[in-house]
């Protein structure tokens, strides 16, 4: 009598079968926390820009708060750090392409708009939005000096992306956002 080794068509089919589903169900999981970190990053990356601003007025008094990412961000002459460049967040954020944005990281685009018409700047507004709303992200951000992060997060509609950075009274109206808990 001959023994055959190996498995049988059934049981290959069977093991593929039960990774499929292991897959089915793991896969939309992932999808979820990946959205979660995205959002989180998110509001850590305004609280960052939040920071950055108070360094730059507080560094550069004559020129206020910056009104652009790109002034936040590392100077185009290496080594050198000063109000058009201020070298407080990294180049990703401070995309040279888009100076208020959108600037694009971790599933989010980011803007700042200064609230004011000229020099000193006296007031931004800071926001970010989801590259693809619920996909690579939830809900859109806003802070402005205040530090406050808000979030469409409890609002009934789902957010729509931005293309253009939030203004002022958008983001302190508490239809539209509410303070991050």
């Amino acid at each position: 009598m001959r023994k055959q080794k190996g498995f049988s068509l059934i049981e290959l089919l069977i093991v593929v079968a039960i990774i499929l589903i292991i897959a089915a169900i793991a896969i939309p999981n992932l999808l979820r926390s990946k959205m979660s970190a995205n959002d989180s990053a998110a509001a850590s990356t305004l609280r960052t820009i939040n920071t950055s601003e108070v360094t730059y007025s507080t560094t550069y008094p004559t020129f206020g708060y910056a009104d652009t990412l790109t002034k936040l961000g590392p100077n185009a002459t290496a080594g050198t750090c000063d109000q058009t460049g201020a070298c407080l967040i990294d180049g990703v954020l401070a995309c040279a392409a888009n100076a208020n944005g959108p600037c694009p990281k971790s599933g989010y685009n980011y803007f700042v708009v200064s609230t004011a018409t000229a020099q000193p700047w006296g007031d931004y507004v800071a926001s970010a939005s989801p590259i693809t709303v619920n996909s690579t992200g939830s809900r859109n951000y806003c802070s402005w000096s205040d530090a406050v992060i808000k979030s469409t997060a409890g609002i009934t509609s789902t957010p729509t992306a931005l293309t253009a950075g939030e203004t002022a009274v958008n983001c302190n109206d508490k239809t539209k956002y509410l303070p991050i808990q």
